[in-house]
């Protein structure tokens, strides 16, 4: 018999390139029918076959208040009924500017827009336009959007220019951008000292989440920092991903390494499209209107998606709000590691904050190349496992590559009802 979501997924396929709006929900990295999913309450979501789900995706991470939280609603819902949206500035979007600023203290300006890959895209431009420089540094295994200049993979050897890594972007784009090994002091410190001149920013996932989680540590983040102090570049942290996530002041807070740009997305919308990049006064000004840097967008500032992230922000200031958050993360790395343990699974599993990664090797990786040894075969396994479990389920990311995440909703029993799950799973996968 063919399920609900089976019959959705045909359908969209004839219309739809692939039946998904962005590739990683087409389950093409683990196999079998995606769930096409009707209904998301606190922790938990409701696929159209009406199977329930603990869910440890949130959306990709924005909603760290769970899903359908009633103070965000009620924000939504007040603010919708006045207006989806006016092309013009409202009072709002200064509220908002002035809460990132506060609870960010790297931020001095700061500049809403509606997507991650818009607030990466901007960033970028506007550190090229402030240095007069044209190169910049990304690291492998980190993602920052779909724009062209961010969408390159290493080149054959260690100092040479990218090329690209989907079709479409041209090769001369791609030439001003050098990918760089995650987590490598050394290999950073030798570009620098080739291409100092040349080089006007760069930009790090400074707790990867796309490759998976991998913490590389402060000692890099630092000497990615005092490099581009030293060389003038502008130094970008991407925390479109991390922040508010990790901790109330993301990953440059958890470490205290201050950057030049930070670009923010996901949490800072509670669930609605909304992102934002800022940073220095000094780099922020050279925006338009005030500079030569253009960036624009009709939506951006969106009053609804605004009152959504306006809601949650305030919320994460409650405290204790983020040690339980910790705490429950903990609580199932933990427990998911000592299962898989007692029946000799290779297996590890950490967290920072709310986030965490789950990878089928003994430790937890550093790098990219580490990340890549991981046994992805058997995590498509532990994936369906998972998600199949009679019952309630459990959705994790449908990628061995993915970060996971948990909500200020999940109770110490859903945790341990997951960790159940999995220690019979683990079981059969001996």
């Amino acid at each position: 018999m063919t399920s609900r979501n089976e019959e959705l997924f045909a359908a969209a396929q004839r219309h739809i390139p692939g039946g998904v709006n962005s590739p990683v929900r087409a389950f093409r990295g683990v196999g079998g029918t995606p769930r096409f999913f009707a209904l998301g309450k606190g922790p938990r979501v409701t696929d159209a076959d009406g199977k329930v789900y603990i869910d440890y995706v949130g959306s990709w991470g924005p909603l760290i208040l769970g899903h359908a939280d009633p103070d965000v609603l009620e924000a939504v819902q007040t603010t919708a009924a006045r207006g989806l949206t006016f092309g013009a500035p409202t009072g709002a979007e200064v509220e908002m500017a002035d809460l990132l600023c506060e609870m960010l203290p790297s931020l001095e300006m700061v500049r809403l827009v509606s997507s991650g890959t818009e607030a990466t895209m901007s960033a970028i431009r506007l550190a090229r336009g402030f240095t007069g420089r044209d190169l910049i540094i990304k690291f492998e295994g980190c993602y920052h959007g779909h724009a062209d200049s961010l969408l390159v993979k290493a080149g054959s050897g260690l100092l040479t220019f990218g090329n690209p890594s989907s079709g479409g972007v041209p090769a001369d784009v791609a030439a001003h951008t050098l990918v760089l090994p995650y987590n490598d002091i050394e290999a950073f410190n030798e570009a620098l000292e080739k291409y100092a001149d040349k080089l006007a920013a760069v930009i790090v996932e400074p707790i990867a989440g796309n490759m998976n989680l991998v913490d590389p540590g402060k000692a890099f983040l630092q000497a990615l920092r005092d490099g581009c102090t030293r060389v003038g570049a502008v130094l970008i942290f991407d925390e479109v991903m991390t922040g508010f996530r990790v901790g109330l002041q993301g990953v440059q807070g958890h470490y205290g390494i201050t950057p030049d740009l930070t670009t923010l997305g996901k949490i800072v919308g509670g669930g609605m499209p909304l992102a934002a990049f800022g940073g220095r006064k000094d780099i922020l000004t050279c925006l338009a209107p005030l500079g030569p840097v253009y960036q624009a967008g009709t939506l951006s500032g969106n009053p609804v998606a605004v009152a959504a992230g306006l809601t949650t922000l305030k919320k994460l200031r409650a405290p204790g709000f983020y040690e339980s958050l910790a705490e429950r993360t903990r609580q199932l790395t933990e427990g998911l590691t000592a299962a898989a343990r007692k029946h000799g699974v290779a297996f590890s599993a950490q967290s920072v904050g709310g986030m965490f990664g789950l990878y089928f090797r003994a430790a937890p990786p550093t790098s990219y190349a580490e990340v890549m040894e991981a046994d992805s075969a058997r995590f498509n396994r532990f994936f369906h496992a998972m998600l199949d479990v009679p019952g309630e389920g459990h959705y994790f990311a449908p990628s061995a590559f993915e970060a996971g995440f948990v909500s200020a909703t999940h109770t110490a029993a859903d945790i341990e009802k997951t960790i159940a799950a999995a220690d019979a799973e683990f079981a059969k996968l001996v």
